[in-house]
């Protein structure tokens, strides 16, 4: 579209506005350029992965090739500190494997004759020989890397862009259209003439550089993110971000600190052994003066101080022995007595330490493995021999460990609910291990593991029936034991059915997932592979920066929407004021009435002007005529013979204009100025949205209409006026104002257009009255600059013709000898604009309270196309979903305070209303877990919230501290609030309160004790 208007301004030769088009044309080519040059990183970090070396047997000899030249079939060597070169199966043998690139497990996987290790994992301890089965791509490995290809497409915003672009664009070329051909076929203008305004018209109403101010406002805003630890890679994931509404999280890495420690439970076996003491007696089982050997060793050396092991002598030492799954050292101690102490499975050292015949130590040991593996929690036992008898063992104790959550995680789960982000854990460890750390997190504990996920086709691609595995992956709190695909496809379905998805990982394993999100997220220390995959790359630890990634990418959404809000109506004022004015104003009939008057040639009744309102051009074939003297002129036409008058009336009425329009170069003035200085929008103030974000554009087109019909109203209007002033009793007559030169005319809509434009900016840019939001220092500064640019250029515009079309400053004293039309600009314009800002606040005031294209319903339905729960069974399942998680959290909150205050204030005695509130507490949160997908009606759960509330409202009892009290009311204030929240949301479901039930105004203004 853009190149046919170059084409045809070059055709028409006008070089200018041909050479603006062009600038802006390379401006944006460059610009997807850069966006496109990273669309094969992922792939190629990638495949430098996939070339390690192999240890083949070929020709009877053992030799060392590049494992690309494998073949299934082919024998391979599987060592210790080796990656595996294909998907193998194990001949024979035992060997331990390293699959956290794969599944994200913190600890080696021990494999024996038949298993099959993949391709990506690394050989920790063991040697054996395989069978290559799978190479290449259709290796794991390799379809993880299939899986990254093909993904590019349009971004959202991209999406949106085109859906306004093509809305404005088709408006634009039917009006035009229609204007050219009533230029043609009424005005009688030539092809040329009308050609060429139709052209610049078209060029000046379609927002030419809407993607280039969108582009600068997410580049301005990637800055800012950068300063919180999180580089930007894609831009326009920042859009999508703001947007997100799942956000499915790796474990390992991410939400863990993928390391192992060791926790503060330690059941004990011996009188007078602590957790410290069983932990001096595990690091002797190790070679404390050398380099860990694995991952055990590296958590017990780390939590010892290790200098103080050295009054102790290692005699001997016998490492790790998967046939008897222990560690053992022989010891000489500062007194110079020996000793052995072993380390290993508990039942291996219980049987060791003599169980079997000790069947209350058996049922003890039994009992915490249990206890402590329902929970996902290992455990390692530790022995050592009896005091003068080096034969005889005795169990010391239990050290439990487990890869802890970040400090900040749960934090940032809450925080994420709070901004209507729900969290999934998506992880390659087994269940028990994700369902602890879920429980611990307080996301939940429905992890099942990936045996009821989708797989890839054959063919390795996308299974046709994803969306039927929907409500399964939606009613989760997350999975375990997965591998690349099934997090890929899972990303996939949510997003198949509505989701803008959110994935962070730091993984090979990850990287098919975060190309596939909308949103992909590489948390700091990730792969190379992760990262090139990623939009975003972390460069702190942990998710909290994600917090404020959502936060900062809301504002710059704000923005953006803000400026399409304001370039949609600056088009359709711009656009349909001239299109209307073409049809609608006959200056010709304008400067024929001023001409008139001015000469007093067939003037009657009318009295005199004492200058011409249009430029009167002398037709050929007359000489010596008096044009700078009315009454001279008109004697002199009144001395023609009739023919020759009717000729010489003719010839200067054809010089007048046929119909109204702005000098090419005034519109592109306009344009530039406005959408030059409109790249300052990306640091304007905005307040963020407490939800995700989502495109209504049809709200957004209503009230781009209300603001652009006023802009426009008010520019007809101001032609009206000027055009009537000629005549007598015009208003401009009645309050003592000349009658504008009509290159004061002109100049005045170049001023009235600009003003407008940058004014409506500001009612743009709040929903509420512009005054509500201060608008951010450089965008006010930028706005005040162009503003009087504007203002001085229409001011001191030289006088004379500009395409044929007559110009003259405002500030000039010319014919009508006036100076003060600036003046009258600015005050017909900010009273247009309050006008404007006033409409805008009633408009939104009735969609909002009329729900007019669901703009009230709509963002309460978590899905991003989704504008009511009845647009299909997911969009049903998830309102609310977000909401009843937070609450959940924060009746948690109020019931872990009571639960603290009754076991450090009140030594554990709860009096009746603190047992009361404990009581329902409990089962509100029952209901809630029911609740998580609607199972529970919302009223429900918020009368037994009230209850709770009623309680608080009580005398408590009891000596509670003014501090533990304070906390109390903190938590149940939060409480009240997501409750709020939760009702709000299902109202929209239908689902309100029965009149029984409490409301939203009695919960609001329920009393603390």
């Amino acid at each position: 579209m853009i190149w046919l208007a170059i084409i045809i301004e070059f055709a028409i030769q006008n070089w200018i506005d041909a050479g603006i088009l062009l600038g802006i044309q390379f401006a944006n080519a460059t610009l997807g350029w850069y966006e496109t040059t990273k669309a094969a990183d992922a792939v190629s970090a990638l495949k430098a992965a996939l070339k390690p070396l192999a240890t083949c047997k070929r020709d009877g000899k053992w030799q060392t090739m590049d494992a690309t030249i494998l073949v299934p079939g082919d024998l391979v060597l599987l060592a210790a500190g080796a990656a595996v070169p294909a998907d193998c199966i194990v001949n024979e043998g035992r060997i331990e494997v390293d699959q956290a690139a794969l599944t994200g497990e913190s600890l080696p996987v021990t494999m024996y004759k038949g298993d099959t290790p993949k391709m990506g994992s690394t050989i920790t301890r063991g040697e054996v020989e395989a069978t290559v089965e799978f190479t290449g791509k259709n290796t794991f490995f390799g379809k993880t890397a299939q899986m990254l290809q093909g993904q590019d497409g349009l971004g959202n915003l991209q999406r949106i862009l085109l859906k306004i672009m093509f809305v404005l664009v088709v408006l634009s070329l039917a009006l035009c259209f229609t204007a050219l051909m009533y230029l043609l076929f009424h005005k009688n203008e030539s092809f040329k003439e009308a050609l060429s305004f139709t052209i610049v018209l078209l060029v000046a109403s379609i927002p030419i550089a809407i993607e280039i101010v969108c582009t600068t406002t997410l580049a301005l805003g990637s800055r800012q993110l950068s300063a919180y630890g999180a580089i930007v890679t894609r831009l326009q994931s920042i859009e999508e971000m703001a947007g997100m509404n799942m956000l499915c999280s790796d474990k390992t890495g991410t939400l863990t600190l993928n390391k192992m420690e060791i926790q503060e439970y330690c059941p004990t076996f011996k009188d007078g052994e602590t957790l410290q003491t069983v932990l001096i007696s595990a690091a002797l089982a190790a070679k404390w003066k050398e380099p860990a050997k694995d991952a055990l060793d590296t958590m017990v050396l780390g939590a010892v101080d290790l200098d103080g092991l050295d009054v102790y002598t290692m005699v001997d030492h016998s490492p790790f022995d998967p046939t008897i799954k222990r560690t053992e050292s022989h010891i000489r101690g500062p007194d110079g007595k020996e000793f052995k102490v072993t380390k290993g499975a508990p039942q291996v050292i219980a049987k060791l330490c003599g169980a079997e015949n000790k069947p209350e130590m058996k049922m003890r040991v039994e009992a915490e493995v249990a206890n402590l593996g329902s929970r996902g929690i290992r455990s390692l036992a530790v022995a050592r021999t009896a005091e003068g008898n080096i034969e005889e063992w005795e169990m010391l104790g239990m050290l439990t460990f487990l890869d802890p959550p970040r400090p900040d995680t749960k934090h940032t789960i809450e925080q994420a609910l709070e901004n209507g982000v729900d969290v999934k854990m998506i992880t390659g460890d087994q269940v028990l291990i994700a369902k602890e750390m879920s429980r611990i997190l307080g996301l939940g504990t429905n992890i099942p593991d990936a045996s009821g996920l989708p797989k890839l086709d054959e063919d390795g691609k996308i299974p046709k029936d994803l969306q039927k595995y929907a409500k399964t992956i939606v009613e989760a709190d997350g999975f375990a034991q997965v591998y690349p695909e099934h997090k890929y496809l899972i990303v996939e379905c949510l997003r198949q059915v509505g989701f803008a998805v959110g994935m962070t990982g730091d993984g090979v394993n990850d990287a098919p997932a975060l190309k596939k999100a909308d949103v992909g997220i590489a948390v700091a220390g990730a792969t190379d592979a992760a990262r090139a995959a990623a939009d975003i790359v972390l460069t702190d630890p942990g998710l909290s920066v994600v917090i404020h990634a959502i936060i900062i990418a809301r504002q710059i959404f704000q923005r953006v929407k803000n400026f399409i809000n304001y370039r949609i109506a600056a088009t359709l004022q711009l656009l349909t004021f001239f299109f209307i004015a073409v049809f609608a104003f006959e200056p010709r009939n304008f400067c024929i009435t001023g001409f008139e008057r001015y000469t007093g040639y067939n003037i009657g009744t009318m009295p005199p002007l004492s200058y011409s309102p249009c430029e009167i051009k002398v037709p050929s074939g007359f000489e010596n005529v008096p044009t700078d003297n009315g009454p001279a002129l008109g004697a002199y036409i009144n001395s023609l013979p009739a023919d020759q008058q009717q000729q010489f009336i003719s010839g200067v009425e054809d010089e007048f204009p046929n119909f109204f329009q702005l000098p090419v170069l005034m519109l592109m003035l306009i344009t530039l100025l406005n959408d030059g200085t409109l790249i300052s929008v990306g640091y304007d103030n905005v307040r963020h949205s407490p939800r995700p974000e989502k495109w209504n554009l049809r709200v957004l087109f209503l009230v781009s209409t209300v603001l652009g019909v006023v802009s426009m109203g008010s520019s007809l209007l101001l032609v009206g006026l000027v055009m009537d002033s000629v005549n007598p009793g015009s208003l401009f007559e009645n309050w003592g104002l000349p009658v504008p030169p009509y290159g004061k005319l002109v100049t005045m809509i170049y001023l009235k257009v600009s003003l407008s434009d940058f004014l409506t900016l500001f009612s743009a840019r709040t929903e509420g009255p512009f005054w509500s939001m201060r608008p951010g220092k450089l965008l006010m500064g930028a706005a005040l600059v162009a503003l009087s640019l504007s203002t001085c250029l229409a001011c001191v515009w030289p006088q004379g013709d500009l395409d044929h079309v007559q110009v003259e400053g405002l500030a000039l004293k010319g014919g009508d000898n006036y100076t003060l039309w600036p003046l009258w600009m600015w005050i017909f314009c900010v009273f247009w604009w309050w006008v404007q800002d006033l409409l805008k606040v009633i408009s939104y005031w009735l969609i909002l309270k009329f729900d007019v294209f669901q703009a009230r319903t709509g963002a309460l339905v978590n899905l991003r196309d989704a504008f009511s729960p009845s647009a299909n069974e997911i969009a049903d399942e998830v309102t609310g979903m977000v909401e009843t998680k937070l609450l959940d959290k924060k009746v948690a909150a109020v019931e872990e305070q009571v639960t603290k205050i009754a076991r450090t204030e009140l030594h554990g005695a709860l009096p009746p209303q603190l047992a009361r509130i404990s009581k329902t507490t409990a089962i509100a949160r029952t209901s809630m877990t029911g609740a998580n997908l609607g199972r529970t009606s919302a009223s429900q759960i918020v009368q037994q919230v009230a209850e709770i509330e009623d309680a608080l409202a009580q005398p408590l009892g009891g000596n509670i501290s003014a501090a533990e009290r304070a906390e109390l009311e903190k938590r149940a204030d939060a409480m009240r609030q997501a409750a709020a929240r939760l009702q709000r949301v299902s109202a929209v479901r239908g689902d309100a309160p029965s009149g029984s039930g409490p409301t939203l105004d009695t919960i609001e203004s329920g009393k603390h004790a």
